[in-house]
C-alpha cells in the first residue's frame, strides 16, 4: 500500500522580484525549470535504487544525490513509492515501444517463417542494443529491474504493472510459431528466460571472477552471441518433453 502524498507546507506570500515575477516557493520549482529538475531527481533515485535497493534508500539521500530540497521531490512525486514508480515507468515506457516494433518488424518480414529463436531475439534485443549504447543511466535501470524481478514481496505486482502486456503478446507470438506447445509451458519457459535476461543485462560482474577473466559480464555482444540460441533451445526442450494430454 503507498502512504498517502503529502503536499509541502504552504509558504508565505513572495515579494515580487524588480521584473514583476513572483520568485517560485521552497518545494515549487519556476515552469522554466521544472522538467531538468524532474529528471535530475529521476537519474538520482534511479542510481541510488539501483545500489541499495528500494528499502535501502531515503527520500533525503535522494534530494542529497540530486543537489534539492525534499520539498520539491514531495511536491513532484509525493512518496517514496511514487517516485520508485516514476522512476520504473520513465525507462519501462521506452522499452515496451521498443520491443514492440522489433516484434512488428520480425513478424513483417517473416511471414509464415518464424522461428522461437527470431521471436526471442526481436524481444529481447533491443534490450541489448539499449545497454550497450544508451549509457550508464540505462546499466543503472537494468540492475533495477533485475532487483525487482526477485523481490518476492512486491516485485512480481510491479513488474505485472510495467510489463505484462509485452510479455503476453511474446507467450502468443511463440504459440503462433509453435501452435503444438501448451500454455503452461511456454509461460514456464518465459519465468526461465526472463531470469536468463536479468541477469545478463545486470551486468553483476559475477562471470568475470568465475570464470578467471575469460568472460565478462560487460561484454555484450558476447551476450547477444549466445544468449538467443541459449533461449530457444529451451523453450524448444520444454515443449518437446512436455507430457501429452
Amino acid at each position: 500500500m503507498t502512504s498517502q502524498v503529502r503536499a509541502p507546507r504552504a509558504q508565505p506570500a513572495a515579494p515580487k522580484s524588480a521584473s514583476g515575477a513572483k520568485p517560485a516557493g521552497r518545494g515549487r520549482p519556476a515552469k522554466a525549470t521544472g522538467r531538468d529538475l524532474k529528471e535530475s531527481i529521476l537519474d538520482a533515485a534511479e542510481g541510488l535504487f539501483a545500489r541499495h535497493g528500494f528499502h535501502g534508500v531515503t527520500i533525503r539521500q535522494v534530494a542529497a544525490e540530486a543537489g534539492v530540497d525534499t520539498a520539491l521531490i514531495h511536491y513532484y512525486f509525493g512518496a517514496k513509492r511514487e517516485l520508485f514508480d516514476a522512476v520504473f515507468l520513465r525507462r519501462a515506457e521506452i522499452l515496451n515501444t521498443a520491443r514492440g516494433l522489433s516484434m512488428d518488424a520480425y513478424e513483417k518480414t517473416h511471414p509464415g517463417t518464424m522461428t522461437v529463436e527470431g521471436v526471442i531475439e526481436a524481444f529481447i534485443e533491443p534490450l541489448l542494443r539499449i545497454s550497450q549504447d544508451g549509457g550508464q543511466g540505462w546499466k543503472s535501470y537494468f540492475a533495477l529491474v533485475a532487483q525487482v524481478n526477485n523481490t518476492p514481496a512486491w516485485g512480481g505486482e510491479t513488474m505485472a504493472r510495467f510489463f505484462d502486456p509485452v510479455v503476453h503478446r511474446l507467450v502468443e507470438t511463440l504459440k503462433v510459431v509453435r501452435p503444438d506447445a501448451a500454455y503452461r509451458d511456454l509461460y514456464w519457459s518465459y519465468q526461465f528466460l526472463t531470469g536468463s535476461m536479468m541477469l545478463a543485462l545486470s551486468e553483476t560482474g559475477r562471470i568475470d571472477s568465475l570464470s578467471e577473466g575469460l568472460c565478462h559480464s560487460s561484454d555484450l555482444p558476447a551476450v547477444r552471441a549466445r544468449l538467443f540460441a541459449y533461449c530457444a533451445a529451451g523453450f524448444e526442450a520444454v515443449i518437446a518433453r512436455a507430457p501429452k494430454g
